[in-house]
């Protein structure tokens, strides 16, 4: 019998909910179904799969974050827009980090829920527009946003997994690592030639 009220969404941000909880790879259709007190099968009439839900749960954890960011740099430019930026992004990464892994992961995504979701395409957008400040062009204005995705990535994981047990604070560290960054993006390296 499948539950009033149950749909796709409502299966998709209970899915979120038991990401946060247990962890993304540790979603599974017993463990939603059981939040949401239906039976397995009842879920299969509003997700295809468990690879459909963990898709979902992936493009609300990504129009989650790009809300968030998006909010937080509003009318901001150069250093404040980039710090800005990074603080939502390892906000949102502490809050929910169910979700943050699911948009770390590669996963197949329906193409049709794919192409309805803002959230990934206005990620990028937000990221070229925050960047546009330091006036990058291409190819480094690609490899700037690798460097930040990968340094904001790299930091918010070892923070998750205990990695930092020095006596400096992580968030000293953070502050000083934006700032760095911040100087590096302002002072980017000319492309070597036949760099494209």
């Amino acid at each position: 019998m499948v539950r009033a009220g149950l749909t796709a969404d409502r299966v998709t941000v209970a899915g979120a909910e038991v990401a946060d909880e247990v962890g993304f790879d540790r979603v599974s259709m017993s463990r939603v179904a059981r939040r949401l007190g239906v039976k397995d099968a009842s879920l299969y009439a509003h997700v295809r799969s468990l690879e459909d839900l963990r898709g979902r749960i992936a493009l609300l954890a990504a129009d989650e974050k790009t809300i968030r960011i998006a909010e937080a740099t509003a009318g901001l430019s150069g250093r404040d827009a980039l710090v800005a930026f990074a603080d939502a992004w390892r906000a949102y990464a502490h809050e929910h980090p169910g979700r943050y892994a699911a948009t770390q992961a590669a996963i197949e995504i329906d193409p049709r829920l794919a192409a309805d979701a803002p959230g990934p395409r206005r990620a990028v957008e937000l990221t070229y527009g925050m960047l546009r400040g330091y006036r990058l062009s291409e190819p480094d204005l690609t490899d700037a946003v690798r460097l930040l995705r990968s340094t904001f990535h790299g930091f918010v994981a070892l923070e998750a997994a205990g990695g930092f047990a020095h006596a400096r604070t992580p968030q000293r560290s953070w502050e000083r690592a934006l700032d760095a960054l911040h100087t590096l993006l302002e002072h980017w390296p000319t492309a070597r030639e036949g760099d494209s």
